[in-house]
């Protein structure tokens, strides 16, 4: 049986990954800061509650090893969890800001995926998905016409655009140093969940179908891609 965790997993996108993998017959464990919520989403999915905060060494520490106290691999990582940050003209901007932004969204996919390593090396077919947007092509934000096709529902974000802009590089990167693994960054489109204050025109269920779909990449899938449903993004 495929073992997966799924990080910012008791709502969203996380959420209904967590729900339809487990329908696909995966063992899913959800990635949780709030031991409550994540009962709650457990029941709701079918999987198990894993305490972990991104944000955390310790906490990650001790979620690896929980995690091996009860599964020998991981075959299956969704970096998911991710904070929007204020969506404000640059020039409004602070340090902070952005330091806060990519501790979740960039830095928190590093020390995951290292806390991790261990247990995903152990699997057959090691997968990494890094959830990632739209809004981090960098070729989108500087062609207008490509703008308008990756990132139909462009604002302004530099904290939150730039930190997945980060992360697709922060996923390329990855892919070279572990060719044995299927690492991709994926964007789930402008979704209707509290992250965006439900704004968002696409379900959970078509934001969440990209995501599922590479983490049952197999062996011949794509790696070090940046992909949408409709197929390959413009970096």
């Amino acid at each position: 049986m495929t073992t997966t965790l799924i990080t910012g997993a008791t709502r969203g996108l996380g959420l209904e990954t967590a729900r339809a993998l487990s329908a696909l017959g995966h063992t899913v464990y959800l990635g949780s800061r709030d031991a409550a919520r994540g009962e709650r989403a457990a029941r709701q999915t079918g999987g198990h509650v894993l305490p972990l905060d991104v944000t955390d060494e310790a906490s990650l520490h001790a979620a690896t090893a929980l995690l091996h106290e009860r599964e020998d691999h991981l075959d299956v990582l969704v970096n998911n969890a991710g904070i929007p940050g204020p969506f404000t003209e640059a020039t409004e901007l602070t340090g902070d800001d952005l330091r806060t932004v990519y501790d979740t969204n960039v830095f928190g996919v590093v020390r995951t995926t290292r806390a991790f390593l261990p247990l995903l090396r152990a699997a057959a077919n090691p997968v990494v998905v890094n959830v990632s947007s739209g809004l981090g092509s960098l070729t989108a934000v500087g062609d207008p016409e490509a703008r308008a096709k990756a990132v139909p529902d462009w604002m302004p974000g530099l904290a939150y655009a730039s930190s997945k802009a980060a992360l697709n590089m922060v996923t390329a990167q990855y892919a070279h140093a572990l060719p044995g693994f299927r690492i991709n960054a994926v964007d789930p489109g402008y979704t209707a969940t509290d992250f965006n204050g439900r704004t968002g025109h696409r379900t959970v269920e078509q934001g969440a179908r990209i995501i599922v779909r590479m983490a049952c990449a197999g062996p011949e899938g794509p790696t070090g891609s940046y992909l949408a449903d409709h197929g390959r993004l413009p970096w």
